[in-house]
């Protein structure tokens, strides 16, 4: 029994890294897309870059979706390594169906749904509270990050606003949210802890006043920066903010989607194991790391083209709901997939210029293909399971 637990272990682990190399490949690189596409970076080294800071997000803020994922989905039993191996080899190969069909495949709706079947085959209980959270957040996701989009667009096209107005102000967005992002880098009482929380510890005024000091000291800081660049030379001053705003947001989409390859082993690492989170993510983040290496220049190379086609400034609009929803989503635990968003920010960003860009049918068969994954994994995920329990005798 010791024997197949550890075979079970190994294997487990590797299909991990696997579905993280996976994600890593595919996931993360569009957010560095439109600063190829504007000639603000270079391929490879944007693929470097993509690398390096998806991999210290998952590091440093991928614990909150990876609990979700391994143990929050289902209730009364807890996730073997064969069910661990089930559930991501069923979301793995929904991706690869994806990449080699063309259908846009969600990795967090395919690893939930996968998770799910697998739990409710091993005898759990559905966690229906969680489902409706998971549920209400992906419903509010298109409306949020379209309206978002377009009200970036929409500042960034008005003539009563200079660019180098509307751009800076932008920049102060991101950067005042960036002084609230919990790191596990950053010293606290908590795992985690912010730049304005760690602002506030070592001033020891009223914590309120504190963050919201350093939130504005940090926003005024983006403000200025980007202005500078902006008034030495517009374009110049968007390519940064792309470059800037590209690498928050792979940073928050390591964080995001690490947990879809290392959740279903929280038990084993963490609690059979009796290893620190930190140990498990830092795996994941390798796995990213390769992954964004070996894949990320090719798909960056095609991205591009199409961010190229929206110009610079919808390129903005879409990331900047990008950054906010993911980093909304960590802080909260909920899986995500970023497909959801960029779509979602690309057709309010055209509506602002007064064309979504994106027919009518293009977006039904999406969202359609994307219900049709969440519903199909849960069976598939059930059904794996059952046939590795059975035939290992394990039922």
């Amino acid at each position: 029994m010791a024997v197949t637990f550890w075979l079970l272990a190994v294997l487990a682990t590797l299909t991990c890294v696997g579905m993280a190399w996976a994600l890593g490949a595919n996931s993360n690189s569009p957010p560095f897309a439109p600063a190829i596409g504007a000639n603000a970076i270079s391929t490879m080294r944007a693929a470097f870059l993509v690398g390096v800071l998806a991999a210290l997000g998952a590091l440093l803020q991928g614990g909150s979706i990876s609990e979700t994922v391994g143990r929050d989905l289902i209730l009364g039993v807890q996730i073997t390594p064969l069910a661990a191996t089930a559930g991501l080899l069923t979301a793995a190969a929904f991706m690869a169906f994806g990449v080699y069909s063309g259908y846009p495949v969600p990795a967090a709706f395919a690893t939930t749904g996968a998770m799910v079947g697998v739990g409710l085959s091993l005898g759990g209980d559905p966690a229906i509270a969680k489902y409706q959270q998971l549920g209400l957040f992906w419903v509010l996701v298109p409306p949020v990050s379209g309206g978002l989009a377009y009200g970036t667009a929409t500042i960034l096209r008005r003539d009563d606003i200079p660019e180098t107005v509307g751009v800076p102000l932008l920049a102060a967005v991101v950067s005042g949210i960036v002084a609230n992002i919990e790191l596990g880098i950053i010293p606290g009482e908590a795992a985690q802890n912010s730049l304005a929380g760690f602002a506030s510890s070592v001033v020891g005024l009223p914590d309120p006043l504190v963050r919201a000091a350093a939130t504005v000291a940090l926003a005024a800081l983006g403000f200025l920066v980007i202005r500078r660049r902006t008034q030495a030379s517009a374009e110049r001053g968007i390519r940064t903010f792309l470059v800037a705003l590209g690498s928050v947001v792979a940073f928050s989409s390591g964080g995001s989607q690490v947990g879809l390859a290392t959740g279903p082993l929280e038990t084993l690492f963490v609690s059979d194991l009796g290893l620190p989170t930190i140990t498990l993510l830092g795996l994941g983040a390798v796995g990213i790391l390769a992954g964004a290496w070996m894949g990320a220049p090719r798909l960056l190379q095609a991205t591009s083209r199409e961010y190229a086609q929206l110009g610079a400034r919808r390129s903005i609009a879409a990331l900047v709901p990008g950054f906010i929803i993911a980093q909304l989503a960590i802080a909260l635990g909920i899986p995500i997939s970023f497909n959801n968003i960029v779509i979602s920010g690309v057709i309010g960003g055209g509506l602002a210029a007064g064309s979504a860009g994106v027919s009518r049918r293009k977006i039904g068969v999406t969202v359609s293909f994307w219900l049709l994954t969440l519903v199909t994994s849960v069976g598939v995920g059930y059904g794996l399971y059952w046939v590795f329990s059975t035939g290992l005798g394990m039922q």
